[in-house]
């Protein structure tokens, strides 16, 4: 007759057992993040989140505008006691201009939505490796930066007419963001701090001189950011502090997001399994689909070790 296994010795195997089932959502969800997620689930996202963005900014402007041309006097006196107050001599310089004028308000109310999504779309097909933990940075950027335009409304240069400041879509009659009435109140025009023009313009910059493969690809993506900043200045819709606010702003949510998808402590990985398992249980069984089979993007990444969050 075969003899039991010491006591000591059966713990030791279920502590190993049980470590190893510990460490298989751990695995699983480490092998998911390096795959895009479904591509039905991220449009669904970006509809939601860019309408409760569009709503808020909307909804935000209720209050009034007193507050926002107070702050704008304390922008103008922080800038000049620093030195910083270019943004007058960048408007002035930019009228005297008119085709450059017209072109700048065209890039003002395009580039901003037409790169960022065109950046997001080339990530999400060629580098779905980075694609989440990129993705989430811009999301937490945006979303704190809501915070921003509820509790700083600021009145951007073009309305201060009193300063010297002119908006080059009214005096050009040019086409631009806020060309019609219509435009104009379907936002939030005091929604100035923090810049996610030059937010998101360093967001795609950096994707594009990290990840591109070719030159001219990484040379758009140095030059866009600056090209948005000189644009954002001489048209005279933000500040020079609101620039700086949005690129710390997309810099801290990178720096955070890289930590918590690259870095992430083993048991918040483990946690994050566990939901993740158990909303796709739910999700399965509230539309009475089968589990499906492992995807082959999830496959071919198997043998990866680098961990996520």
């Amino acid at each position: 007759m075969a003899q039991s296994a010491p006591p000591a010795a059966r713990r030791d195997q279920a502590h190993q057992a049980g470590s190893g089932e510990r460490r298989k959502p751990a695995a699983t969800m480490r092998r998911r993040l390096l795959t895009a997620p479904p591509v039905w689930r991220e449009l669904l996202l970006v509809v939601l989140f860019y309408t409760g963005y569009t709503l808020t900014r909307i909804v935000l402007v209720q209050d009034g505008t007193g507050p926002a041309f107070a702050h704008a006097d304390q922008i103008l006196r922080a800038e000049r006691f620093l030195g910083l107050d270019v943004e007058l001599h960048l408007n002035q310089t930019l009228l005297g201009v008119p085709w450059l004028a017209r072109t700048a308000n065209i890039f003002y109310a395009t580039m901003h939505f037409a790169v960022t999504l065109v950046v997001v779309v080339w990530l999400y097909r060629y580098r779905p490796r980075h694609y989440r933990w990129l993705r989430t940075s811009i999301m937490l950027a945006t979303g704190v930066a809501l915070i921003g335009f509820w509790l700083y409304p600021l009145a951007p240069p073009r309305f201060l007419h009193s300063e010297g400041f002119v908006d080059p879509v009214t005096a050009l009659h040019s086409l631009g963001l806020y060309a019609s009435d219509a435009s104009g109140s379907l936002t939030n025009q005091y929604a100035a701090m923090p810049s996610m023009h030059a937010g998101w313009s360093l967001w795609c910059g950096l994707i594009l001189v990290k990840l591109a493969s070719q030159k001219w690809a990484k040379a758009l993506g140095a030059l866009y950011p600056v090209t948005t900043v000189f644009v954002i200045l001489s048209t005279a819709n933000h500040y020079v502090l609101d620039a700086v606010a949005g690129i710390a702003l997309i810099g801290g949510s990178l720096l955070v997001s890289w930590i918590l998808y690259e870095r992430c402590p083993a048991p918040l990985l483990l946690a994050r399994a566990r939901v993740s398992d158990r909303i796709a249980q739910r999700t399965r069984r509230s539309t009475g689909a089968r589990p499906g089979k492992a995807s082959p993007g999830s496959a071919a990444t198997g043998g990866a070790t680098r961990s996520g969050c």
